[in-house]
């Protein structure tokens, strides 16, 4: 059987960057769970990363992430390029399927097990069966709308979750506020 769906939104607006991921669990034409937490703080809670793929590729790249950013002192481009190529050449972390958005103040990068490390252009990414639905609506509102980077991800989320099939309104939100003038992140957990 194969589990399939998720939705997995970043947005960059103004001084925040929010992670949002959905929690339905999907086997074929079945619902297995509807408050999975797809969504991860790493790093000191500098880093969020969400993830899209089976649970066990999720915890196996969690850690994993996580190893390669205290490495690399928390240096996120440079760990997500490390990890990609972990990610090719091990004989174990080369056959998971999946994809992880991993975010901090500076960056917010889609990586991927094909060697990709894939950098936002307008601060909107999204992964998963519902991502292209989360990522119009993020978008839209940014182009269109004063709202927040976290009042984006919810309404655009919710949006989804209208359309996908493979994505709830169950939805774990994680919120890294930027400093500019002291050049620090202050971490805050939404729900």
């Amino acid at each position: 059987m194969h589990i399939r769906g998720t939705t997995i939104l970043a947005v960059k607006k103004d001084n925040k960057v929010t992670v949002a991921g959905d929690g339905q669990v999907t086997m074929d034409t079945t619902i297995l769970k509807h408050g999975a937490r797809k969504v991860r703080r790493l790093y000191n809670n500098e880093v969020i990363v969400g993830f899209a793929g089976a649970t066990a590729d999720a915890f196996t790249l969690f850690d994993r992430f996580d190893q390669k950013l205290e490495q690399y002192n928390g240096n996120l481009l440079r760990s997500a390029v490390e990890l990609t190529k972990d990610w090719r050449t091990d004989r174990i972390l080369r056959h998971l399927e999946a994809l992880m958005i991993a975010v901090n103040k500076d960056y917010s990068l889609i990586i991927s097990g094909n060697g990709d490390v894939i950098e936002s252009d307008d601060n909107v990414m999204a992964i998963g069966s519902g991502g292209p639905y989360a990522q119009a609506a993020a978008r839209a509102l940014v182009r269109h709308t004063n709202l927040s980077s976290t009042e984006i991800a919810k309404e655009a989320m919710k949006i989804t979750a209208e359309i996908c099939i493979y994505t709830n309104d169950r939805v774990t939100l994680e919120e890294i506020e930027i400093d500019h003038e002291k050049k620090k992140t202050k971490s805050k957990e939404l729900k």
